[in-house]
């Protein structure tokens, strides 16, 4: 989240000062609760019950785990920098990925309804968080009422996203709607829409999307000959928008 509140360790162009009395507070651009504060008209010492509950973790490097399932369900977390992977495993061995992470957006919430995380999250690059003890932020939302309408978003946004792939898509469709709904996370949190990189292997791509790996490296390839994308290695970027926005519509539904 870059908590809603966090110190004034980030550069001056990513926040933006709440008072001008010489106060340290910031809002953090690509908090995931900002939006309810600003709701709320939250004042400084309301954000301080919001600060004091945030607790700055890491970094993760690649291929460390955050939780995995079965531990004990403590907090939620939100990725400061860098891609979290959420994924289980299933009686046969055999991965399944759930989702990607990006900065701003929560881990964990699908832990809410019970005792313990039920999959596993790991970094997929240098991963920064901020973690917010669950039991705490629970009882603060019951005074901040726009605090629990976002958890409450935030929970369903999770449970969307898991069933936007679900219907019978074709793999152009269901790889235009990862890359536009990847663009527009990012968009939201106020990074370039159009100019990203993928952190996540296309293998695990593949996996999200219930594909084959040859058939993503196929469409990307395609797509690319088209003049949808330009891609290099990891480096991606969305040069027929429009083509890819009617593509992903079926999906995304907006």
């Amino acid at each position: 989240m870059d908590s809603c509140v966090s110190q004034a360790t980030f550069p001056r162009n990513d926040a933006r000062t709440l008072a001008d009395d010489g106060d340290l507070l910031r809002f953090c651009s690509t908090c995931a609760f900002s939006q309810a504060c600003l709701d709320e008209g939250m004042d400084k010492r309301a954000l301080m019950d919001l600060h004091v509950l945030v607790e700055h973790v890491g970094p993760f490097h690649a291929g460390e785990h955050i939780f995995r399932e079965g531990d004990p369900f403590e907090a939620i977390a939100a990725v400061r920098a860098g891609t979290v992977k959420t994924y289980v495993i299933d009686r046969d061995g055999r991965e399944h990925v759930l989702g990607f992470h990006l900065p701003g957006e929560v881990i964990g919430l699908n832990a809410i309804d019970g005792d313990h995380y039920p999959c596993n999250a790991i970094a997929l690059d240098t991963v920064m968080l901020c973690r917010f003890s669950f039991p705490k932020i629970a009882v603060l939302a019951t005074r901040l009422p726009g605090l629990q309408r976002q958890l409450f978003r935030l929970l369903s946004r999770d449970i969307g996203r898991a069933a936007l792939l679900a219907g019978d898509w074709s793999a152009d469709q269901r790889m235009a709607a990862f890359l536009v709904g990847l663009s527009r996370r990012l968009a939201a949190r106020g990074f370039s829409p159009n100019r990203f990189q993928l952190t996540m292997a296309r293998t695990d791509i593949a996996n999200y999307l219930r594909l084959a790996p040859e058939t993503v490296s196929r469409v990307l390839r395609r797509f690319q000959e088209e003049g949808l994308l330009r891609v290099d290695r990891r480096e991606l970027e969305l040069v027929g928008r429009e083509a890819l926005d009617t593509l992903a519509a079926p999906i995304l539904r907006d």
